[in-house]
């Protein structure tokens, strides 16, 4: 049984917390229920760019199915039945041909930007896009006394011009 640390990922979730949580109870369950098929990474690519990568060898584009619904990444794989009166007689059957089905909780404003099934690889690219309304936005210090149209009053002398 493989355990991991997902500790590095807290750290470098940063707004992703909720995530790395995820990912680490995914794996937590995975390895207590046995479930560990098919594998796969998850990969930082920068600030807002996610990568996760499945290896389904000998699914084709057809039989892969990516869905993502209220934040969460659903990948479904559906082999069809091999024929049972295969010529070969085989010794040792090692390779997986059963179907599956991972999910993946997304933090939030995380989309799927991509899915490209290369060499029995699926890789699926993640963008996190944050809205501008929610944006930090710069504020700009002034002085308040200048932008809000207020003017000293100058005293006046006692003595007027006209007077002299």
């Amino acid at each position: 049984m493989r355990t991991y640390d997902f500790s590095p990922l807290y750290r470098n979730f940063v707004g992703f917390d909720r995530m790395a949580s995820m990912i680490d109870a995914a794996a937590s369950q995975a390895a207590q229920s046995g479930s560990t098929y098919p594998p796969y990474n998850v990969a930082r690519l920068s600030e807002d760019s996610f990568r996760i990568e499945l290896a389904v060898a000998g699914f084709t584009a057809d039989e892969i199915d990516i869905e993502s619904h209220n934040g969460i990444l659903t990948v479904t794989g559906t082999q069809a039945p091999k024929a049972e009166n295969d010529a070969a007689e085989y010794l040792h059957r090692g390779i997986a041909e059963r179907g599956f089905e991972r999910r993946f909780q997304l933090a939030d404003h995380v989309r799927v930007s991509s899915a490209d099934l290369t060499n029995g690889l699926l890789i699926i690219s993640l963008v996190r896009e944050v809205p501008e309304a929610l944006r930090p936005q710069k504020i700009a210090i002034t002085n308040a006394a200048a932008d809000n149209g207020e003017k000293l009053i100058e005293a006046k002398s006692g003595k007027s011009k006209k007077a002299a």
